[in-house]
């Protein structure tokens, strides 16, 4: 998965549970952005590589979230 399809799964799971979310590119260094979730928020890197699974599962936690949770939306 790529950073860009994990964050339109996270906008596409906050739309539909009514939950703010919000993507802020200029609050990382690099290509990395911080992504807020209601009261969460994680990093993500470059939104064009590839996430290996452990920075997946990693980014998932940190927003309260499992991955069927974002593929049953």
């Amino acid at each position: 998965m790529r950073g860009s399809e994990f964050l339109r799964w996270v906008q596409g799971y906050a739309k539909a549970h009514g939950l703010p979310v919000e993507w802020r590119p200029d609050l990382g260094k690099g290509s990395h952005g911080l992504l807020i979730l209601g009261a969460r928020r994680t990093v993500v890197r470059n939104l064009r590589d590839e996430l290996k699974t452990g920075t997946l599962r990693a980014m998932l936690k940190q927003l309260g979230l499992s991955r069927g949770e974002l593929e049953r939306r």
